[in-house]
């Protein structure tokens, strides 16, 4: 109890210094929370168009984005014969510009599409999709920044189209997309012929491996994976999720910097301080536990804010509506774990010169020092 109100009491008498690297902490640690929650909730909303009402994605191998895939029309006729096969639904992706917006994603669709079917529309009827080849559906989003309703013809990339239908959905890619009949896409994008995908749901769960090696074995230039597994494998991911935690965790090395810094500047004020306390029978364990004690209590305080800032920010985010859809500011468990360890881990290592220095001071030397 005296050891650790004596941490409390040499923070408080440099409040100013504790503060600052308080605050260094708290940002960083709002920071890292801010931007790994919202490339997640991208991805997470990315992965939600592949896995609606399927269980399975099945696109070209060995391809670096999925806008670049290729998945002829003879292996969606076959695959959807197969008797382990409820139902497979061929999607095309394509991005696009229109006056004043420079992306538009589009997906190519059939009408039997659970993006079509299970749509709440509020315009329009879903019975009428794809009876022409110059029809379109915009997610209610997509609606607004086109400034098209019901009815009207609007231009998108170097075609005009005409608005059948307004759809919400909670996904924000699709929210902002706009829905074309697969037959239009194909030849709007030049991929005729082929889909970007083919989204599948098994009749029994347990026939996924075997889906997946009938898949390798009759179309070696495809393949299956599981809505999960893709999440996990899909390069592009990878790449959002190792930004997000490098960004982060150069946020928490500078702020580690802050606590280094400020525990450097407290050991060199308290020489003479710290001379007495070896006089009065302070062990080198018990010097060295006094100064990360300080640093690991800065380090809390300050994730402990920067928590509360990062659900603040995120919150804010979500009620922006240029952004519905697009943020995700659940408070993840284990990512505000993983942040307050990293935090905790940059904190300590930024006090271990410190208190090595602090370990190295001989009494009788330091109560000269000035």
């Amino acid at each position: 109890m005296i050891f650790l109100k004596l941490i409390v009491t040499n923070l408080r008498r440099h409040r100013i210094r504790s503060f600052i690297s308080i605050a260094g902490i708290a940002f960083s640690v709002a920071a890292m929370l801010t931007v790994v929650t919202v490339l997640q909730g991208a991805i997470g909303m990315f992965s939600g168009i592949l896995s609606s009402d399927s269980e399975i994605i099945v696109f070209e191998r060995n391809v670096s984005d999925l806008f670049f895939s290729n998945v002829p029309e003879a292996a969606l006729e076959e695959i959807s014969q197969w008797p382990t096969v409820a139902h497979a639904d061929p999607v095309l992706f394509g991005i696009v510009s229109s006056a004043d917006h420079p992306i538009i994603t589009c997906f190519g669709v059939t009408a039997d599409d659970a993006r079509i079917r299970k749509a709440a529309w509020t315009a329009g009827d879903k019975l009428t999709f794809a009876q022409h080849s110059d029809d379109v559906v915009l997610g209610e989003r997509a609606a607004e920044f086109l400034d098209a309703k019901l009815g009207d013809h609007v231009p998108i990339g170097h075609g005009v189209f005409h608005v059948i239908g307004i759809l919400k959905t909670a996904n924000g890619f699709e929210d902002g997309g706009v829905f074309m009949p697969l037959s239009s896409a194909q030849i709007f994008f030049h991929k005729e012929g082929n889909s970007s995908v083919i989204t599948i749901k098994l009749r029994n769960k347990d026939d996924t491996a075997l889906f997946k090696n009938t898949v390798k074995a009759r179309f070696p230039t495809l393949i299956g994976l599981e809505d999960a597994e893709f999440t996990r494998s899909y390069s592009q991911f990878r790449i959002l999720k190792a930004t997000a935690w490098a960004v982060g965790g150069c946020g928490l090395l500078l702020g580690g910097f802050g606590v280094a810094n400020t525990m450097i500047m407290s050991v060199f004020t308290r020489i003479r301080e710290i001379a007495i306390l070896r006089v009065c029978g302070f062990s080198n364990t018990q010097i060295a536990a006094m100064i990360l004690g300080e640093s690991a209590v800065i380090t809390l305080l300050g994730a402990m804010l920067g928590l509360l800032i990062g659900g603040c920010l995120l919150y804010a985010l979500k009620l922006v509506p240029a952004l519905h859809g697009y943020i995700d500011a659940t408070f993840q468990p284990v990512v505000s774990l993983i942040v307050i360890l990293m935090a905790l881990i940059t904190g300590l290592a930024g006090a271990l010169y410190p208190a090595a220095y602090a370990m190295r001071v001989r009494a009788v030397e330091a109560l000269r020092f000035e």
